[in-house]
């Protein structure tokens, strides 16, 4: 078959890479001169199987409420003129309880499982480098309550299969001794070994390189305008190349729609409508001054609710979402607070080891925002749409990386007939999985 992928992320490019190993001759529309360049650029760097706890549970709802009002909170809501987000947040309400906490989980680990099982396979075949670490992820905890509220979590992830274990404060620090210097904080933490971590944007960039020597066209720079439908079907989608403003009217028997938070405004063309909003994260990427001091386990700051990940010479540092729109803007009162938050956790945990310098006082820290498409299940939308020969895959939110390499295999395998061997509610296969359960009851 002939597809047109749009977007060029790593949900893109992956599903790109998978489709030409079934055979499709397969060509990407993306906006910017190169793969990667948006949601996938800086993010947290780390393959979170069993960090997967979607945001919507039975304390999210008091925390929002309390945090609405902080600019560094770590979960923020900002009021808009958009009925879109409103609709979104009384979704994201009714997901608050644990019977939906747990199921969503449930469908989060299926997917993490199989998606990183699809990474290592794609690492194997193409040798791809990216700053990979497989020492795990750690989370650390500074306050008594969280921490015991620790077990239930681990507990749940090993009821579904993840072996994330609960860890006192002298087991975390032979796990990553980098963070004794903040040892009198921490009162604890889990890990789970199987988890790692690396560059997305370079992983993303180096399949595409790879995609693109199998057979795989890419068309950089230009915007996907508008879909267009005719009885039902998808007719075409119309592109325009930015250097030219040319437009031209793209035919094929399949496309997969995968430009992140973009996706539902471009679906919503065609009739399609998916709860998927924006949700702008942020991080920082400081050079190392004492490379030897710096962690090489992945971590999360529960305190904070940021992750902190080595990158070779580099730490990530990432966090916060601000649900305020498509606002990307890094000079706000509340960007700027957000990013003064990242800096000085870092200086707190591990004091000296990382050059947080302003521009003006001669460092060179790179600051970044990006849309998180967010459901309100935090449950992605991989599947085909109403609309005939039109597929989707997004809604990632803050796990796009993790679930990237295993969202484009496995829609690849739904374009081909075939199904994915996991258990997972994908988007317009509801009659199937109903007739399927009446079959074997």
């Amino acid at each position: 078959m002939k597809i047109l992928v749009l977007g060029a992320g790593i949900i893109g490019t992956s599903t790109a890479w998978h489709l030409r190993q079934h055979g499709h001759e397969v060509t990407v529309v993306e906006r910017q001169a190169g793969a990667a360049q948006e949601t996938s650029f800086a993010n947290a760097a780390q393959i979170s199987v069993s960090y997967c706890e979607p945001w919507a549970n039975k304390h999210a709802p008091a925390k929002l409420v309390k945090w609405m009002f902080r600019n560094d909170a770590p979960l923020l809501f900002r009021p808009q003129l958009d009925w879109q987000q409103w609709r979104w947040g009384v979704q994201f309400l009714a997901q608050c309880n644990d019977e939906a906490f747990e199921r969503n989980v449930k469908q989060l680990v299926a997917l993490g499982a199989y998606s990183h099982t699809a990474l290592k396979d794609i690492v194997r075949a193409t040798a791809i480098e990216y700053q990979r670490l497989e020492r795990g992820i750690a989370h650390y905890f500074t306050d008594e309550a969280s921490f015991a509220d620790a077990a239930q979590a681990a507990a749940l992830m090993q009821k579904f299969g993840v072996q994330r274990r609960v860890v006192t404060r002298d087991e975390l620090l032979k796990i990553e001794p980098a963070f004794k210097n903040f040892a009198h904080r921490i009162v604890g933490g889990t890990y789970t070994a199987s988890d790692e971590s690396g560059d997305a944007r370079v992983f993303t960039e180096q399949l595409a390189q790879r995609a693109a020597q199998a057979g795989v066209e890419f068309m950089y720079s230009h915007d996907v305008e508008k879909l267009e439908r005719s009885r039902g079907a998808i007719r075409c989608v119309v592109v325009r190349e930015r250097a030219t403003r040319l437009s031209r009217c793209m035919k094929a028997d399949a496309v997969v729609v995968a430009c992140g938070s973009y996706s539902a405004p471009l679906l919503r063309q065609v009739g399609v409508y998916l709860p998927i909003y924006p949700g702008k994260g942020y991080s920082a990427t400081f050079k190392l001054k004492q490379p030897a001091l710096a962690p090489f386990v992945s971590t999360i700051d529960d305190e904070v609710k940021c992750a902190m990940t080595r990158l070779g010479n580099e730490l990530r540092v990432a966090g916060t979402i601000e649900l305020a729109g498509f606002d990307l803007s890094l000079d706000t009162p509340a960007a700027r607070a957000r990013c003064r938050m990242l800096t000085e956790r870092v200086e707190q945990v591990l004091p000296g080891v990382c050059d947080t310098r302003t521009d003006d006082e001669g460092g060179d820290p790179r600051f970044w925002c990006g849309l998180r498409p967010a459901t309100p299940t935090n449950i992605p939308y991989i599947g085909r749409t109403r609309i005939d020969k039109l597929w989707v895959n997004a809604g990632h939110g803050t796990l796009g990386w993790t679930h990237g390499a295993g969202s484009g295999k496995a829609i690849a395998e739904l374009i081909s007939g075939q199904k994915p061997e996991m258990d997972f509610n994908f988007h317009g296969y509801a009659n199937e999985r109903q007739e399927l359960a009446a079959r074997t009851a």
